[in-house]
């Protein structure tokens, strides 16, 4: 016995040709963010990749990059040194020994260091000498400490008003 449209052709038309797609997927790809793209986006940026490598990496342009990535650039430097302090604080709670000194030591040259109490401040000597010149001071700054400095000629404000009423 003959079957007239076997199965196992694969798919067809009525003429014998395979079938296609209804639309025709013409012009690049669209483009879908994955976590994977992020920490590749954040990664890179944390190293000081430019924008234009990053996204010619990607095989992407760098519009897309920036429409939807622009949080991993904007921060990617702060989320990857989040999450390497993340994993340095799980090691040292495993008692990883080298990790314990790795975050001591990042924590030490992230933060100054709080001085003790009545302990004086580094820069300050015995004789009260200063050896660096002081940095100068911007122009808010420099108008809030004259704002401080009362002249020596300034009156009360009511003497000066009475004495303008008797002339």
């Amino acid at each position: 016995m003959k079957v007239e449209n076997p199965a196992a052709g694969g798919d067809v038309d009525l003429f014998g040709q395979p079938l296609t797609p209804l639309r025709d997927r013409r012009g690049r790809p669209s483009f879908s963010k994955t976590k994977e793209n992020q920490d590749f986006v954040m990664v890179r940026i944390a190293a000081g990749w430019a924008q234009k490598r990053i996204a010619e990496d990607m095989g992407i342009d760098e519009k897309t990059l920036r429409k939807h990535f622009s949080r991993e650039l904007e921060m990617g430097a702060t989320f990857v040194d989040g999450v390497m302090l993340d994993v340095l604080m799980r090691r040292v709670r495993e008692g990883h020994t080298p990790s314990i000194r790795q975050l001591r030591e990042r924590i030490q040259d992230a933060a100054p260091a709080a001085p003790r109490r009545g302990a004086r401040p580094a820069d300050q000597d015995d004789d009260g000498d200063d050896d660096a010149p002081a940095a100068p001071l911007g122009k808010k700054e420099q108008a809030r400490l004259d704002a401080q400095n009362v002249p020596d000629n300034f009156g009360d404000i009511f003497d000066r008003m009475k004495n303008r009423g008797a002339h």
